[in-house]
């Protein structure tokens, strides 16, 4: 591949903001001048074929045959990476279509045994252990494999973003990180174990921390990344952060995808006002990212 590397950009559900933001990225001079955009997927904007703002399996399957393409190029080498707009889950599963998320949807067409969302910002950098299941299946789903997993990969991942050393933090499950068994035992019987496995193994991990100020501590450098236990754990503080510049990056696929830090804005689509920044960003982080040797982090 020669030039400036190319870019797939997937249009999302086309009910959302997605074709609206996909165009303005593909054509905002910060874009341009580190890649060729190329994008998939619906870019109608008369309303008809797809009803903005509205749940449909139409539109659900046609978010699904963007992605599925696009990553079939990036695998055969065709576009060097992929940056994605948000998809409806709902719409998916009006489609008939199994996965909550991107996430799982391009480990299972990569067919990656172990994946981790991690939103990266400049400010903060936050790697999930358990993404898109209910609150109260986090504890059950939080073993001591999973975590290690998941410290394990985001040690590994990082040397591309300019880290070669990683400083990684545990965030604790529980207030006050369990306060040694009297608000639960999850730290002391999974996350100490989890932590002290992979320190043995040359890995940068403390903790597990109280979450309520491990971020303050990683956003003032103390940390390059944290490990947070659930969804809205990680995501709240890095989306109150750097939202709207924070990008959505998966961690372990045999591609590169990054992909925004929102979702479709039904409530906009259509009226032209959507800010394309975060998929902006998405793009410009994928050529980063596509253009990193594994000699640069020495």
């Amino acid at each position: 591949m020669t030039g400036l590397p190319r870019i797939a950009i997937t249009a999302g559900d086309p009910a959302g903001i997605g074709p609206e933001i996909a165009q303005k990225a593909a054509a905002d001079p910060r874009v341009l001048d580190v890649c060729t955009p190329v994008i998939y997927g619906s870019l109608s904007d008369d309303g008809v074929a797809f009803a903005r703002g509205r749940v449909s399996a139409d539109a659900g399957r046609a978010a699904y045959d963007a992605i599925v393409q696009a990553v079939q190029d990036a695998t055969k080498g065709a576009v060097a990476a992929v940056a994605t707009a948000p998809i409806n889950k709902e719409s998916l599963k009006a489609a008939g279509l199994p996965w909550p998320g991107h996430t799982e949807l391009l480990a299972h067409l990569t067919g990656a045994r172990r994946v981790a969302m991690m939103f990266y910002s400049e400010t903060l950098r936050v790697v999930l252990a358990t993404v898109h299941i209910p609150l109260r299946d986090v504890p059950a789903a939080l073993t001591r494999p999973r975590l290690e997993e998941t410290i394990e990969l985001a040690a590994a991942e990082l040397p591309r973003f300019g880290i070669p050393t990683p400083r990684l933090a545990l965030a604790g499950l529980n207030p006050h990180a369990g306060e040694h068994g009297l608000m639960g035992t999850e730290e002391d019987a999974v996350l100490v174990p989890a932590v002290s496995a992979c320190r043995s193994r040359g890995i940068g991990i403390e903790g597990p921390y109280p979450a309520d100020t491990v971020f303050v501590r990683a956003s003032r450098g103390e940390f390059d990344a944290v490990i947070a236990c659930y969804h809205d754990q990680g995501l709240i503080p890095i989306k109150l952060l750097a939202f709207g510049r924070a990008v959505n990056v998966t961690l372990g696929l045999p591609i590169i995808r990054t992909s925004v830090d929102h979702g479709t804005a039904f409530d906009i689509a259509g009226r032209g006002v959507a800010d394309p920044s975060s998929l902006v960003e998405a793009v410009r982080l994928a050529a980063r990212l596509a253009a990193w040797r594994p000699d640069a982090a020495s």
